[in-house]
């Protein structure tokens, strides 16, 4: 007979029987939760409480979920601030609530696995149990792939739409064929982009995960801490996070350097497998125009086209992903309030944000790169 667990922590899982059930994207890897979790990216003092799902069977993991309790909804990307702010001008607590998910990264991929439908429907249940026997406000699974609606039995379950970019690797030989496809406009515009580099004298460097040195990761770092002080915020991750990756998972990583003269002065770093490239993160130690563009769009395009990866997820928002190739997809997400007045209220924002959405996504398709027979 299977039987559900919630665990706290990572640290104890079966690594392989993990890794063999939730093959999907090199995100929902143990190494990932356990490096954030050594790191102490995530635990204590973060908001971020690991709680992990696993479905045994006669001795062997057959259901699992990335699970965790929030005491924020930082790093998650799918913004619910609007509704606590609500539960808290009614003199309700939002804060914890459970969400299922990949922390700091809004990467579309399966959330619940299992051998068998009935184990995934179970996880589902028991997640809400959960929260609701620990009066919670809410549980919530970020960023799943929209066939999981289907082990969503209680109807109360709200879906929510987004919209990320990405872009497709149409069996491109170069650089310069993707660029044949684009319109004219937008042809133009990279070109000039890339010249602005090269003007500049800068060179790139692609260090794929087992060549990267600890001062690779060293500059990285400092640029990775420069972003987020120019946006008044704080990283998420520690430096020791992408050492302790770099010695787990090395064959999943990507760094881009930009030099001038033998000096490094700007960074991009990616997490990819034999099928997708995710871009992570960028930073610099001054300003260059047009540096980012190059080190997180069109160098990450190059390297797909280079190791015939079919596409490229840029992250969280961004409409200027648009102009370089990328397209708009939706992105999913499932969310069970408790209390049903605000169950009620969410529902009706929800029902206004996808018509918000819709357009949107109208809007950009209309907006697409690619050429037309009227746009060449």
């Amino acid at each position: 007979m299977a039987r559900l667990e919630f665990q706290s922590s990572f640290k104890n899982i079966n690594q392989k029987e993990w890794n063999d059930l939730t093959k999907s994207n090199p995100f929902l890897r143990l190494e990932f939760f356990q490096s954030l979790e050594a790191s102490k990216s995530i635990g204590e003092g973060t908001g971020w409480h690991p709680f992990p799902a696993i479905v045994i069977d006669q001795g062997s993991l057959v259901g699992a979920s990335p699970i965790f309790l929030k005491e924020h909804s930082y790093g998650e990307y799918v913004f619910d601030w609007s509704w606590a702010e609500a539960y808290q001008k009614y003199g309700k607590n939002y804060y914890p609530k459970i969400a299922s998910c990949i922390p700091f990264t809004p990467a579309t991929g399966p959330r619940i696995f299992g051998l068998d439908q009935s184990i995934k429907k179970n996880i589902v249940v028991q997640i809400e149990k959960l929260a609701y026997e620990n009066k919670m406000s809410s549980s919530h699974i970020l960023f799943c792939n929209e066939s999981e609606k289907d082990i969503f039995g209680d109807p109360k379950w709200m879906l929510r739409e987004g919209v990320q970019f990405k872009w497709f690797n149409k069996n491109y030989n170069n650089f310069a064929e993707f660029l044949s496809q684009l319109s004219h406009d937008k042809r133009k515009k990279i070109k000039q982009e890339r010249k602005k580099i090269y003007d500049l004298g800068l060179k790139i460097k692609k260090i794929k995960g087992p060549e990267i040195s600890e001062s690779d990761l060293d500059f990285f770092y400092a640029c990775y801490c420069n972003t987020y002080q120019d946006h008044h915020s704080h990283p998420y991750l520690t430096r020791i996070f992408f050492s302790l990756i770099k010695e787990s998972m090395p064959e999943n990583l990507l760094l881009i350097l930009a030099y001038e003269g033998d000096l490094p002065v700007a960074a991009s770093f990616f997490i990819y497998d034999d099928k997708n490239l995710y871009g992570r993160y960028w930073g610099s130690k001054s300003f260059y125009p047009g540096l980012h563009f190059e080190l997180s769009y069109y160098q990450g395009q190059e390297f797909c086209i280079e190791n015939r990866i079919v596409s490229f997820e840029g992250g969280a928002q961004g409409e200027h992903k648009l102009a370089r190739g990328f397209e708009p997809f939706n992105t999913f997400s499932f969310h069970r309030i408790f209390d049903e007045k605000f169950e009620l209220a969410i529902k009706d924002f929800l029902r206004r944000e996808k018509t918000g959405i819709d357009q949107y996504t109208n809007e950009l398709n209309e907006r697409a790169p690619y050429k037309t027979e009227l746009n060449i």
